[in-house]
């Protein structure tokens, strides 16, 4: 877990050095237009990620089950079965990408109106769209990985991957080219780090798991794909309430105001780096869970709340009590947040520790299904509630209504779900996870 943690930290700090590196090259190479086209095509492909129906998550939780189990046989089915899912899936957006492509106007699509930005509009995005399908089925080794709780390799093969397109995005400015081959130089560096990945995964360190047709099962397919739809369930629930702030603000409040809360918001999520640290407990759970060592999860998971509640305290403090005179100093006067606002993020901060922390347990096992409903109850009723504060509170009510929301109806019925099935049920357990087994 600390290898997997450092290595997580060291793959995103070369990913900000690159971008504040690449960041002004590019905008200097391509200009305004261009490079907002280039950012448009980034977007909606992050969007896209959506597209393996979490299943890459289902398989995570799938293979750190088996490890508890020591069941090698059941892994390879489970690696087989996930990798032609979704090798199946990344030929179906191929497949309806080429016949959408002719008719798309690619050029109205991303508003753009020189020559060459509507010459390289539709062959940048295809590249994006191509780059997505072929990471898919390769994203299997990084899942491997990390239900083996091997997650270092994958963030290592992550660095590479970073300086490889970071590299290429040099070079294709010194040679001049056009954007699709920046977007290919991008892209492709981190594709040709994970088919390295891949490789060395299935054809040196575990080639028992290599992915063949044969071993590919129905039923581990089943439970991938509906562990799957509750990750993407919770994948989507996230992203709504994350990408609400700022339409929310704008709507209500006008756009001036979204700029005191982005600031704000950004001082404070910088911080929160004890999810680097508590990220790795995922699969640990889950094997724990799977060898029946309750003692350890809950011995585990005490620790891991009192590490992150003393780490968000001593981050979020102090920009609480110094976070006007920060922002002051960093963005100009005009944009200092109010007490309340930055009361709010402090607590936000906490509340965000908390949930990290009990996702991990709860990720890990059956119980994932349970915490897809709660988490949509908090997740709708913020938004509702982010409305009606933003009337009442300005801006420092969207911060408000999500703690308010996520107090009640996520970090109640989290606590007495995961201390509910350590505490009172291990016997319960068990025999709900030999009906299930059944089931299936």
């Amino acid at each position: 877990m600390a290898l997997t943690s450092l290595a997580s930290a060291l793959a995103r700090g070369i990913a900000i050095l690159t971008s504040l590196i690449s960041v002004p090259l590019t905008v200097k190479y391509l200009g305004p237009e261009r490079y907002g086209m280039w950012m448009t095509a980034s977007s909606v492909i992050a969007l896209l990620g959506f597209a393996d129906l979490g299943m890459g998550n289902g398989l995570l939780n799938a293979i750190s089950e088996s490890d508890g189990k020591d069941d090698r046989k059941t892994a390879q089915k489970y690696v087989s079965s996930a990798f032609y899912m979704l090798l199946g899936i990344a030929a179906l957006i191929l497949f309806l990408f080429a016949l959408i492509y002719p008719f798309i106007p690619w050029a109205r699509v991303f508003n753009v109106v020189t020559d060459q930005a509507i010459r390289e509009s539709g062959p940048s995005m295809a590249i994006f769209i191509v780059s997505l399908a072929i990471n898919m089925p390769l994203g299997v080794a990084q899942r491997v990985q990390l239900g083996y709780q091997e997650g270092y390799k994958t963030h290592l093969w992550g660095v590479f991957g970073s300086l490889l397109g970071f590299a290429g995005v040099l070079l294709a400015i010194y040679l001049k080219v056009g954007l699709p081959w920046l977007v290919l130089a991008m892209s492709g560096g981190p594709c040709f780090a994970m088919l390295l990945n891949w490789v060395e995964l299935f054809c040196r360190s575990r080639t028992w798991l290599f992915p063949r047709w044969s071993t590919f099962d129905r039923s581990s397919s089943r439970k991938i794909a509906g562990t799957g739809m509750f990750f993407l369930i919770l994948q989507i629930m996230t992203l709504l309430v994350s990408s609400s702030d700022n339409l929310v603000i704008a709507q209500i409040l006008g756009a001036s105001a979204v700029s005191v809360y982005a600031i704000t918001q950004k001082l404070f999520t910088a911080t929160m780096f004890a999810q680097y640290f508590i990220a790795p407990l995922w699969p640990a759970f889950g094997e724990a869970l799977a060898r029946k060592d309750y003692e350890w999860a809950k011995r585990t998971l005490n620790r891991a709340l009192k590490f992150t509640l003393i780490v968000g305290l001593a981050t979020a403090l102090p920009l609480l009590m110094f976070g006007k005179q920060i922002i002051s100093y960093w963005v100009g006067p005009e944009l200092i947040p109010s007490t309340f606002m930055l009361t709010g993020f402090a607590i936000y901060v906490l509340l965000s520790g908390y949930g990290g922390v009990m996702s991990t347990y709860l990720n890990s096992g059956y119980l994932v299904g349970r915490q897809a409903v709660f988490f949509t109850v908090a997740s709708l009723s913020a938004i509702a509630l982010k409305i009606f504060l933003a009337y009442q509170w300005q801006a420092a009510g969207i911060i408000w209504a999500t703690n308010i929301c996520f107090g009640l109806f996520y970090v109640i019925p989290a606590w007495k779900l995961v201390y509910g099935s350590l505490n009172d049920r291990p016997q319960c357990l068990d025999s709900t996870l030999n009906i299930k087994n059944q089931l299936h």
